[in-house]
């Protein structure tokens, strides 16, 4: 039996809309400032994760093309459930490297956690808005 929960579409569009944005700023971060990001992987209580993956320079250039991708892509609604699966993938080690284990990032750490949860929404519903005169 499948229950429905009847929403707005323009909800839902904006929920993407805005939940893209994160990962565009965070893209252009890590492609104008690597270095800096690699510093802060450096710092971090957790920085194996990172090196588990390989160079953390590669992987921070590596990252922002993926979320700049992924990001544009859940921000047009192009492959929403495969660019929100992708941006998952990128922020689940992000978020272990960099804010696990750090008191001082705690808020970063469940900002982390509420978008993800955002993602997981994307991944587990496949929304289709049949008009798209919103």
């Amino acid at each position: 039996m499948k229950n429905q929960v009847l929403v707005s579409a323009r909800s839902i569009q904006l929920l993407r809309v805005m939940l893209s944005g994160i990962f565009l700023v965070a893209s252009f971060n890590h492609l104008l400032n690597a270095t800096k990001t690699v510093q802060r992987i450096e710092s971090a209580n957790f920085k194996g994760i990172a090196y588990f993956f390989g160079d953390p320079k590669l992987l921070v250039i590596l990252s922002g093309i993926i979320m700049f991708v992924a990001g544009f892509a859940l921000l047009i609604g192009f492959k929403t459930r495969i660019a929100a699966s992708i941006l998952t993938l990128v922020l689940l080690p992000i978020t272990l490297t960099i804010q696990v284990g750090q008191i001082t990032t705690l808020g970063s750490l469940f900002k982390n956690i509420a978008i993800m949860g955002g993602l997981i929404f994307f991944i587990i519903n496949n929304i289709k808005i049949k008009n798209k005169n919103l």
